[in-house]
């Protein structure tokens, strides 16, 4: 097997989401796609192979974190997107059959890579009990993102208050399926971004997501909607961070950004 990690939603080595790719002639078992998943050890690892063609998808694509396999990601899509075009597997757009349906990813002139991803459903709720001690901020607003995410959308007060978040991994996992995103509006537009987050997922088995491509599928109706614009960019504030840009296309949401091959090798085990 061939492998590849790739920083993905940076232009930059050694910051954005590192993700590991795997172009493989068939899938082998779940428990080998497991194992490989943990002992790259990254947020995700993304394992494709061709499809015939005629049909809805050129590639079928799944994604395993070091614990799980997972319904959506977005920067291990981008990822895979990146490993084919960059070695001339595929040319132009792609079509992926995945958990979540078909999913497509277009090169961009300039280099980078917009993914067609389904729009999260928000649903405001109920500040469930103990989430803003978990947090140590109090939320302004929370929403659920429907059972694809799976996760709770909470507002923040400000940027300031998204950077200093420190919440308990263990205990942050009961208070969603997935996790909680935490947002909160730029308070320097100017710096290039609109909204920042920061993604905690403890039940997948990541304590901090670096850059989150499926959290952007709720942030994007989110902050179109309190801003008022369909097109935003958002900073991940995480230690690596990573921007995304997204823009709003009703139950449709594009996802772009860029990606930088950091390692390659082969898995001889």
């Amino acid at each position: 097997m061939r492998i590849r990690i790739v920083d993905a939603f940076t232009d930059r080595p050694f910051t954005g989401n590192p993700a590991g790719v795997l172009l493989l002639d068939t899938f082998p078992d779940d428990d080998r796609l497991q194992q490989v998943a943990l002992e790259v050890n990254h947020a995700e690892t993304a394992f494709a192979h061709p499809l015939p063609e005629g049909g809805e998808a050129d590639w079928a694509l799944r994604w395993f974190t070091p614990a799980t396999e997972v319904d959506v990601c977005g920067h291990a899509t981008l990822a895979t997107a990146h490993v084919l075009h960059s070695t001339g597997a595929h040319r132009g757009p792609v079509r992926f059959a995945t958990r979540s349906g078909v999913l497509s990813a277009t090169p961009g002139e300039d280099g980078s890579i917009t993914l067609d991803f389904p729009t999260a459903p928000l649903t405001p709720v109920e500040l469930p009990d103990g989430v803003a001690d978990v947090l140590g901020a109090e939320p302004l607003a929370v929403f659920d993102t429907g059972p694809s995410l799976g996760d709770l959308l909470v507002e923040v007060a400000d940027e300031k208050t998204v950077r200093s978040l420190n919440p308990d991994p263990k205990a942050l996992g009961a208070c969603s399926e997935r996790g909680v995103i935490a947002t909160a509006r730029a308070e320097e537009p100017a710096r290039g971004y609109d909204f920042v987050s920061r993604c905690f997922f403890p039940n997948v088995g990541i304590d901090e997501d670096p850059v989150t491509g499926s959290a952007h599928t709720a942030l994007a109706p989110f902050w179109s909607g309190r801003l008022g614009r369909a097109g935003l960019t958002g900073l991940q504030a995480s230690a690596r961070t990573g921007r995304v840009r997204t823009e709003l296309r009703g139950d449709r949401t594009l996802l772009s950004g860029s990606a930088v091959t950091v390692i390659e090798g082969e898995l001889l085990a």
